[in-house]
């Protein structure tokens, strides 16, 4: 069999290229030829005019939207989250082959096996079998997926302007009255007001591609203008949430009208967007916008008044939901407050924003620190796995505990759990604040309180580390001594 994939995870850096792998290596084992187009955060590579002739299936493991998805409508699909193909990357090659031979190529009514584990395009979040549950975190993880890049190159810059300028560069005036070229002072306003203007574009950039999750391009208009009311009015971030599911589900609704043969040419460039626009427009100013105002002033006020042993917990309770399931659902909705916080530009959002990346970083860290202190309890491949598990756990690549979590998840994901409540609680203590949603380690200079931060990561880390050495030790004493004795079953001397 000839076979496509598409992968694509909300952040684009690290699922979306171990997925592509994963079905490689076993499309590669079951004796099938396949082409991967990883749609991550530096692009992709779209499959040729010959490779999408010549297909028998394709496989699209997305937790958002699947760019330009009408290329594969002649072929037999199989949807999944990407998760999934990271972990039962075999089934899904089974699955593919299937389809493509109870339709083969030339029917006109090919296949369609959606699996039950978050299917992440439009087309698989409306099919039947996805809960609802499913297809909501779709479109807002599509949605986060376009924001991130906005909130990484705002906060940079704004932590830039503030390195340079000191933080008294938000009363500087605007660049746009003079720049004095040889000024430090004008370089850190340049870099404080692109930040700030970056920054401006998040909740309309979340409306909108939360829109284009639900009802593709005809939705990008109402969606963004939604996102614009929702800061015009005060609603901020939860406004955007908003504003996209509205924008959305219109427009999908819109787009089952049966339109005169007349309009029919201009429904998608002109009556969708206006009528869209119109209507969400009206409901964000006259109807939702005042008291999703109030909510969100609400939630900056309860995260402004968070300290002490309050702002501990918190930083304790994310660390856990980083760690957890090491980027998926638990981990993507602790990273989504975060950024959303961001928006705020609050101390506590900050502080928030520094402990989520902290506590992120330390599973891949504890791992790669324990299979490097104790060999002899790792696998060749988990030993592997370790050495590039440190570049992962320094830029904030969560995912580079998954080998090891996969392999004996009873014992690593408990160790890895505690090791980033430690680093969360640790880093809120300290008070180390952060802009960035992402950067890891790269990022450091431009971290309010470097040192305490770092000490947050080490402590989460070697705590981490020492779980996992003590767990798998017990484990092996346990099973040596289980084989010494009366009954050496298979069972009881197999690997654990």
């Amino acid at each position: 069999m000839k076979l496509l994939a598409v992968t694509a995870c909300p952040t684009g850096i690290a699922h979306t290229y171990m997925a592509a792998e994963a079905l490689e290596v076993a499309a590669e084992e079951a004796g099938h030829e396949i082409v991967v187009e990883t749609q991550g955060s530096a692009g992709s590579t779209p499959f040729t005019p010959e490779q999408l002739a010549e297909a028998d299936a394709i496989i699209l493991a997305a937790d958002v939207e699947v760019r330009d998805k009408d290329r594969f409508a002649h072929l037999p699909t199989v949807t999944s989250g990407v998760k999934k193909a990271i972990g039962g990357a075999d089934g899904l090659i089974e699955q593919a082959v299937a389809a493509a031979e109870a339709a083969p190529r030339g029917s006109t009514a090919p296949a369609l096996a959606v699996e039950q584990s978050g299917p992440g395009t439009a087309s698989g979040l409306m099919a039947g079998s996805a809960s609802s549950a499913s297809k909501v975190r779709g479109w807002l993880m599509t949605g986060v997926s376009y924001v991130i890049p906005f909130v990484a190159a705002g906060g940079l810059l704004i932590a830039l302007g503030f390195a340079i300028g000191g933080y008294q560069i938000t009363d500087a005036p605007s660049v746009t009255t003079g720049f004095d070229w040889g000024s430090s002072t004008s370089w850190a306003a340049l870099m404080f007001q692109l930040g700030s203007l970056a920054f401006g574009l998040l909740v309309p950039v979340l409306a909108g591609f939360i829109a284009y999750a639900i009802a593709d391009r005809p939705a990008l208009v109402p969606g963004f203008v939604g996102g614009l009311v929702a800061v015009e009015t005060g609603a901020g971030f939860l406004g955007g949430l908003v504003a996209g599911l509205l924008a959305g589900g219109l427009i999908f609704w819109m787009k089952r009208w049966r339109a005169p043969r007349a309009l029919a040419g201009i429904m998608p460039v002109l009556v969708l967007p206006l009528v869209g626009t119109a209507v969400v427009g009206t409901i964000m100013f006259v109807v939702v916008g005042g008291p999703l105002a109030a909510a969100t002033t609400g939630l900056t006020s309860w995260l402004n008044g968070l300290s002490g042993s309050n702002a501990i917990l918190l930083g304790a309770l994310l660390g856990l939901m980083m760690a957890f399931d090491m980027g998926g659902p638990v981990n993507k909705a602790a990273y989504a407050f975060a950024v959303a916080g961001l928006s705020t530009q609050s101390q506590t959002a900050l502080l928030i924003m520094a402990a989520v990346m902290a506590a992120g970083m330390t599973p891949p860290l504890a791992l790669a620190l324990a299979s490097t202190v104790r060999k002899k309890l790792f696998t060749e491949a988990e030993r592997e796995n370790g050495r590039a598990a440190w570049l992962l756990g320094a830029s904030f690549i969560t995912e580079g505990a998954i080998p090891f979590a996969a392999g004996d998840p009873l014992r690593v994901i408990p160790s890895i759990m505690v090791g980033s409540a430690i680093t969360g609680s640790l880093s809120m203590a300290f008070g180390s604040t952060l802009r960035a949603p992402h950067g890891g380690i790269f990022v450091v200079p431009l971290i309010g309180n470097p040192f305490g931060y770092l000490v947050a990561i080490l402590a989460g880390t070697v705590v981490s580390a020492a779980l996992v050495i003590a767990l798998k030790s017990v484990g092996r004493r346990t099973q040596a001594g289980t084989v010494a004795g009366s009954a050496p079953a298979p069972r009881a001397a197999a690997t654990v």
